[in-house]
């Protein structure tokens, strides 16, 4: 690719700024006032790139990228890497599926203190109460699981000495 060169790149610009404007000046006349104006502000562009130095600025940003994309196209190195990515990508999804997916385990249960007795931890919670051993009805479960909700609050309240 050829290199950033200020005696040709300069009546370049000048040359897009002519050209710009002359298209201004068209549009002014057939579209009006702020299809020209813009115009005029797009053609000033190239000359004030120039001389500002920002325009070898872009060229060597448009040059670095060409490069890097080439090199990306052509190298099995490079492939090899975004095929690893790839996979590294698909590994975690399935790690966080998998995790997602195991079993819980059983809460360790902790022998049970006398009631009113004050431990480290505080009052047993209402959770650590033996569970019932029948099992609900199909029909029921949503009602049951409601009411067992409202005799956990009702636990919790009657331990603070709420009504």
């Amino acid at each position: 690719m050829p290199d950033f060169n200020d005696l040709t790149l300069l009546p370049f610009c000048v040359g897009l700024t002519l050209l710009g404007l002359i298209g201004s000046w068209a549009a002014w006349r057939r579209r009006g006032v702020a299809a020209g104006t813009r115009g005029v502000a797009w053609s000033l562009l190239p000359v004030s790139l120039y001389l500002t130095g920002l325009l070898e600025l872009v060229w060597d940003v448009i040059r670095s990228t060409v490069s890097w994309v080439t090199h990306l196209i052509f190298s099995p190195t490079v492939w090899a890497g975004v095929a690893l990515f790839g996979v590294s990508v698909v590994l975690y999804v399935v790690s966080g599926v998998a995790r997602g997916r195991r079993p819980e385990k059983a809460p360790k249960s902790k022998p049970a203190s006398p009631a009113g007795e004050l431990t480290a931890t505080g009052p047993a919670p209402a959770s650590a109460a033996p569970a019932k051993a029948a099992k609900p009805s199909k029909g029921s479960k949503a009602k049951q699981q409601e009411s067992s909700e409202f005799d956990e609050i009702e636990d919790i309240l009657k331990r603070h000495g709420i009504n």
